[in-house]
């Protein structure tokens, strides 16, 4: 039975080296589609990864933001882009890779077109590669010299989880202790939609007949789905979950009704869907002026009200999130 006790040693192994596999992969394939894809498994590892070293927020967050709305992210945009480099290299009036009529391409033709273009040279690969080798085992050594891990805040944070108005420390972090930031987080995803929005308008999607297995699939995820982010937000006072968390899986059922063909109707696309869009930061920020007015500090909630309060801005934080991301994979202003 000796085997037992080296079964974890084995499992963190494993997943470390398929970590940095992926890692590699993502970075040398010529191929966008396929980078994407690792990209997306590289992001299911590390919330494993995270799950073995019992940070399970930090997990849930890797997957559901990292992996799955990132993913979806980026295939989008690669659907954006293949159509622009399409036009741009291709003659008037002939798709890119397809041969002109009456000239069909030979062999070493097609051999060049497959191959990428802008190979580095073998010495500036192998000195990077040797580069970063260096790096990883000087930053190996640093950690190996490392004295004892300290408690650091943990137990500060415990000491004062009592007056934070949850039972769990990270979201006593994330919404009391440390509020501000969540709140710039907030201001950043809000802003990089902002920009998005400044860019172009968005593509008349949905025109077209859904594939019948999307559309009954949408139907039969899309409630549950709703339904698992009402319970992460709920969850997160004393277990882990939250608000990034359940927007990431508001967000991922907006992006699976989106891709079976559903529009917001056109009267929720103006002034409504604005307002839940700035709803998370207009809310945040309101609750912490208010708190300077009563005499409190910046986000510093008065005893028996943290809470409520802290609830509330967790809803609200979940509703923009889960808007936001819909709208980043829309790819333009509605």
């Amino acid at each position: 039975m000796a085997w037992l006790t080296a079964l974890p040693l084995a499992i963190d192994l494993l997943l470390a080296g398929t970590l940095l596999w992926l890692a590699w992969r993502v970075l040398s394939s010529p191929d966008l589609f396929r980078a994407i894809a690792l990209f997306i498994a590289f992001g299911v590892m590390l919330g494993l990864v995270w799950a073995r070293l019992e940070a399970v927020d930090i997990a849930l967050a890797e997957i559901a933001l990292g992996a799955g709305v990132t993913g979806a992210l980026m295939l989008a945009a690669l659907a954006q882009l293949e159509p622009a480099e399409t036009d741009a290299n291709a003659p008037p009036g002939q798709a890119r890779g397809v041969a002109p009529p009456g000239q069909e391409p030979n062999a070493a033709q097609q051999t060049a077109a497959q191959e990428p273009k802008d190979r580095a040279p073998i010495a500036f690969r192998a000195l990077t590669s040797l580069l970063l080798l260096a790096a990883l085992l000087g930053l190996g050594w640093v950690i190996w010299q490392l004295a004892e891990p300290s408690a650091g805040l943990s137990q500060l944070v415990g000491e004062r989880l009592d007056e934070s108005g949850v039972a769990h420390p990270v979201t006593a972090v994330l919404l009391n202790f440390r509020g501000y930031d969540t709140l710039l987080e907030l201001a950043v995803l809000l802003l990089a939609l902002i920009g998005v929005w400044s860019l172009a308008t968005a593509a008349n999607l949905g025109d077209e007949a859904p594939e019948p297995v999307l559309a009954a699939l949408s139907r039969l995820l899309a409630p549950l789905m709703i339904l698992i982010a009402a319970y992460l937000v709920w969850v997160g006072a004393h277990a882990p979950g939250g608000a990034f968390q359940a927007g990431s899986v508001l967000g991922a059922a907006g992006v699976l009704l989106r891709l079976s063909g559903w529009r917001l109707p056109s009267r929720g696309a103006g002034w409504p869907l604005r307002l839940i869009l700035v709803l998370g930061v207009a809310v945040f920020t309101l609750i912490g002026l208010s708190m300077l007015g009563l005499g409190e500090p910046l986000l510093g909630y008065p005893p028996g009200w943290a809470k409520p309060l802290i609830l509330t801005i967790e809803v609200a934080a979940t509703l923009s999130i889960g808007a936001i991301l819909a709208a980043l994979f829309i790819g333009g202003r509605p």
